[in-house]
């Protein structure tokens, strides 16, 4: 059994003295928890983040945008990611141009879609490819990093003030132009700080200031917090510390141990500083929402191979510690195993986010799976734009039957009366324990009348959420699950009183048809098909 997520909503949300005429609205969004979940607040209620994530370049057209809004729409979105870009917000050196950002805001509001803004900087997947040309061209007052070889690559140094200064400034300006023109509307909800930081090629930088800082002592804030958080730390960062004996002074290897391990952990540490800094000044400005999003690390990679030193889950301290203006960390999966991924950042002190994920007919089970399980506020595949037969999707059938659900899920979030499950066929069967039943929830394929390849070498995923209404009483959806029922009391049975199909307007059940029969194998299981999405009550009675 996956354990619960722990949530804590971070320090920092609001820092600086806000300007006197700073907003419009009382009521940012904002975080909020509730049990173990963390829900997103706009206009003071609970927002469910029905998402897709725009392909890098589509958001530097307002031309190109046009028609796409038509399928946005059509697949039921109610958020889009989109990116800004540092290039062509300051095209020249303290000269901002707001034009793209303003018609993308304006488009946004057109077909009544709020936006998370990312923060394309210093980095873009680790490199640093949307830096304007008069930062690219100067390389003396602009340090690149350099490897362990000496060479210089395309990535801004992370212990350059320059950089970093040209980088604040460029985002507060943002974010006090959102202030100025958004605050009423409030289209943008939520801002990403960067975009998937990380050194590639080594596993930290090379350069002088870099090395003076590694040969330095290991920063006291980091190890001040780890010494607060000794008990809840990430095993390998833990082991790695413990393995060093708990010091708490001495130099990075002195602390850590020689090695990778302990580059990547002091690398981390200033891409966290700085991405603190850019997002202080920017919260200083406009308070909303801020968070850093990752780049996994591939399996049997060394750090460097991947990008090094990320918002990673087992560097999650280390960013916790150096930023704390950062709300949360979330991940952007490209890997088979998503649900693995996904549970990863289930971590004490971060809320679930998943703002980036291949765009794939698994979309729809694993957005199930991040909102019932998870206690997640939102959900995004990535270049949702390029999506075929938008209307039909499996992503559109799951965000039509989630935005149905909305009520219920703000009200069970977090509290232990709702579960999800994620199924495929290296993990086609999940127990949950909820309420006094206990029901076992089975890939569909597991069924011998299902229809599926069973003996196909991947199942797709199936995935759904189940709520306990009441007292032998549940709301499951989904697709693709067959389950069955057990007391958890051993010496009674459960039965099945009633199934029903149907579905929800404005929050009230509009009920089907009643499922007795063949659809219910006779009373010995609810099953949700797969290739479609749907929602059926259930009440259950006890008997010997």
């Amino acid at each position: 059994m996956r354990r619960a997520i722990y949530v804590f909503i971070l320090s920092g949300v609001v820092l600086g003295v806000l300007h006197a005429s700073a907003y419009a609205k009382d009521d940012l969004p904002s975080l909020r928890p509730q049990g173990t979940a963390t829900q997103l607040l706009v206009e003071g209620q609970p927002f469910l983040m029905l998402g897709g994530e725009l392909g890098n370049s589509s958001a530097s057209s307002l031309e190109y945008m046009v028609p796409v809004w038509e399928t946005l729409e059509a697949m039921g979105l109610n958020t889009v990611l989109a990116p800004v870009y540092w290039d062509l917000l300051e095209p020249s050196e303290g000269a901002f141009d707001f034009e793209l950002v303003d018609g993308l805001i304006a488009q946004a509001r057109d077909h009544d879609l709020k936006l998370v803004l990312l923060w394309f900087g210093s980095w873009k997947n680790s490199m640093s490819c949307y830096t304007p040309g008069w930062v690219k061209r100067d390389t003396e007052r602009f340090e690149r990093a350099r490897l362990k070889n000496g060479e210089a690559v395309e990535i801004l140094s992370a212990f350059s003030k320059v950089n970093l200064e040209a980088d604040k400034r460029a985002f507060a300006a943002l974010m006090r132009h959102l202030r100025e023109t958004d605050s009423d509307e409030q289209t943008v909800i939520l801002v990403q700080v960067e975009n998937e930081i990380g050194m590639l090629g080594d596993a930290r930088e090379y350069g002088v200031a870099a090395n003076e800082a590694f040969a330095g002592a290991a920063a006291t804030e980091l190890i001040a917090y780890l010494d607060a958080h000794k008990d809840s730390l990430h095993p390998a960062l833990a082991q790695r510390w413990k393995k060093n004996g708990y010091k708490t002074s001495g130099s990075w290897q002195e602390v850590f141990g020689k090695g990778l391990a302990t580059d990547e952990i002091f690398m981390a540490w200033f891409y966290g500083r700085y991405a603190e800094q850019v997002a202080a000044a920017g919260k200083a400005e406009y308070a909303l929402p801020m968070y850093v999003n990752a780049a996994l690390n591939r399996p049997k990679h060394k750090p460097g191979e991947y990008p090094s030193a990320g918002p990673l889950p087992h560097l999650a301290d280390v960013w916790r510690a150096a930023a704390p203006s950062i709300d949360f960390l979330s991940p952007d999966i490209y890997f088979p195993d998503a649900g693995k991924w996904i549970d990863k950042y289930r971590q004490p002190g971060n809320a679930m986010f998943v703002p980036e994920i291949k765009l794939g007919t698994d979309n729809g089970a694993q957005a199930f799976y991040v909102v019932g399980e998870c206690g997640g506020m939102g959900f995004s595949p990535f270049s949702i734009e390029s999506t075929a037969h938008p209307e039909s999707c499996s992503l559109s059938q799951s965000y039509d039957i989630l935005g149905q659900l909305r009520p219920l899920i703000f009200v069970h979030q977090g509290v232990g009366t709702m579960r999800g499950v994620l199924l495929d066929k290296a993990h086609p069967v999940e127990t949950i324990k909820l309420g006094e039943y206990v029901l076992t929830v089975s890939h569909d394929y597991t069924w011998g009348w299902s229809g599926g390849d069973v003996e196909a070498e991947t199942w797709p995923a199936m995935g759904g959420l189940i709520i306990a209404e009441g007292p032998g009483r549940y709301v499951i959806a989904g697709s693709g699950l067959i389950v069955t029922f057990a007391c958890e009391d051993s010496r009674r049975k459960a039965g099945i009183l009633s199934i029903q199909e149907g579905e929800f307007e404005d929050g009230d059940w509009v009920g089907g048809r009643w499922l007795s029969g063949d659809q219910s194998h006779q009373g010995r299981h609810l099953r949700l098909p797969s290739g479609q999405f749907g929602i059926q009550k259930v009440t259950l009675y006890p008997y010997k």
